[in-house]
């Protein structure tokens, strides 16, 4: 059975009483929430995703609460991990944005398993595009439109990366979307599935894209890195890309690793073995239409 399989009333009954089990491999959380936002986020964007059987093994236990506290007529909202409160409360309407900001906290912070980098990760012919970036980059916007455009999503956020084989592996939840990339990945990628925008967080406007139904299906599918691209977007820019040193890529994962120091040397050699069997590049774009074609060409082999 899928999310979109529930009725509202159902969602919202498994929500408030023992929790929705979502299937998020290599993952399985189970999701609490009274509040009504929670759920229209939960059925728009996980509606392809399987629920997990609720007898089964729980990898994290989250809740999106009402704080009790706060001014009168400024409802406020909570993320609980295991029964605890997590963060400081944020206002109602960021619920939704909350449970995803939440989600990637619990992977990033317990997952150890894995090398955690803060890495988008698409795949093509069973080969990984890993592209590591920090926030005003446009890596999100990238992503967002080679989902739609002949990539495998794998993940928006969080690049799992197996010691232990090499693979990389993703979750296929949704995209976050920021400010004007909003507008402009609705305009662009018409037949995205796009949340209503959130504003005024501490990122500015927030919007989530829904992953697409055949990234769901084969989320169980991990790839092997084949490129690390560091995206920057620049506006006026023609897409190009210009190969960087390995030692350069090398340096920027291990920066947005969560969990590097966590794994030692074990990290070390995971990173430096994939950073040594891949191509490292530098990708700047300032147009939507360039991306495909500059990415097309990447999969065929056309390097700098």
């Amino acid at each position: 059975m899928k999310v979109s399989d529930l009725d509202r009333a159902s969602l919202l009954r498994r929500l408030r009483a023992d929790g929705l089990r979502l299937d998020i491999l290599p993952f399985v959380a189970c999701v609490r929430s009274g509040l009504p936002a929670v759920a229209d986020a939960v059925a728009l964007l996980y509606a392809d995703f399987p629920l997990a059987p609720q007898d089964g093994f729980v990898d994290y236990h989250l809740e999106i609460r009402a704080s009790r506290f706060g001014l009168p007529g400024r409802r406020r909202a909570r993320f609980v991990f295991d029964g605890l409160p997590a963060f400081v409360s944020l206002p109602a309407n960021q619920a939704p944005t909350m449970l995803e900001w939440g989600l990637n906290w619990c992977v990033a912070a317990h997952a150890h398993q894995f090398l955690v980098c803060h890495a988008a990760v698409l795949e093509r012919d069973g080969r990984a595009l890993v592209l590591p970036a920090p926030p005003g980059s446009g890596k999100s916007t990238l992503t967002a439109v080679l989902a739609h455009r002949g990539w495998r999503l794998l993940s928006d956020e969080l690049a799992l990366l197996d010691p232990a084989t090499g693979l990389v592996h993703g979750m296929a939840r949704a995209v976050n979307l920021k400010n004007a990339s909003i507008g402009l990945v609705a305009g662009f990628v018409p037949e995205a599935v796009i949340s209503p925008p959130v504003p005024d967080t501490l990122k500015g406007t927030i919007a989530l894209m829904r992953p697409p139904a055949q990234a769901v299906s084969r989320r169980a599918e991990p790839a092997r890195p084949a490129w690390v691209v560091l995206p920057r977007w620049q506006a006026g820019a023609r897409a190009a890309f210009e190969r960087i040193d390995r030692a350069e890529a090398a340096l920027l994962l291990a920066e947005q690793s969560f969990n590097y120091h966590v794994l030692g040397l074990q990290g070390f050699d995971a990173l430096t073995t994939m950073v040594g069997h891949t191509a490292c590049l530098r990708f700047s774009y300032g147009a939507l239409d360039e991306l495909a074609p500059a990415f097309d060409a990447l999969a065929a082999g056309d390097l700098p």
